[in-house]
């Protein structure tokens, strides 16, 4: 099992969220939920400029096995999107918690990051799933 970065925040159903330095919040899913799917096809990514609330499918991913939606683990804005995953989505497969992120949100309510699971209660809920 890959080492969870201890900076990110989950949602249960597996999406990270990191706050970086200038305030946006950066989503991808973490590198249980991509060895789960298997090797990644294509990647929907979200409209830049679209409005997006906590807990909402905003994206889908798709694997040789199975399509996921992706939800947003915040509520604001779709700032960017990770054009790469156009061409290579295996980057989600290579570097989950990096390269491979999905979206990142300009957050219109901070409060919404406390709902989030740390590092260690995600962790525990992995662990408890594969039980």
């Amino acid at each position: 099992m890959s080492e969870i970065p201890g900076d990110l925040k989950f949602l249960k159903s597996h999406e990270w969220a990191r706050v970086e330095d200038n305030g946006l919040v950066r989503v991808g899913i973490s590198d249980h939920a991509q060895g789960q799917l298997g090797d990644l096809v294509y990647v929907e990514l979200p409209e830049i400029g679209a409005s997006v609330q906590a807990g909402t499918g905003v994206a889908v991913v798709e694997s040789v096995k199975a399509a996921s939606d992706i939800y947003s683990p915040v509520s604001g804005e779709v700032v960017e999107v990770n054009e790469l995953l156009n061409d290579k989505p295996e980057t989600i497969n290579e570097d989950a918690f990096g390269e491979g992120w999905i979206f990142a949100v300009r957050i219109s309510d901070r409060a919404e990051l406390d709902g989030l699971l740390d590092a260690d209660a995600y962790a525990e809920q992995i662990e408890n799933e594969d039980h």
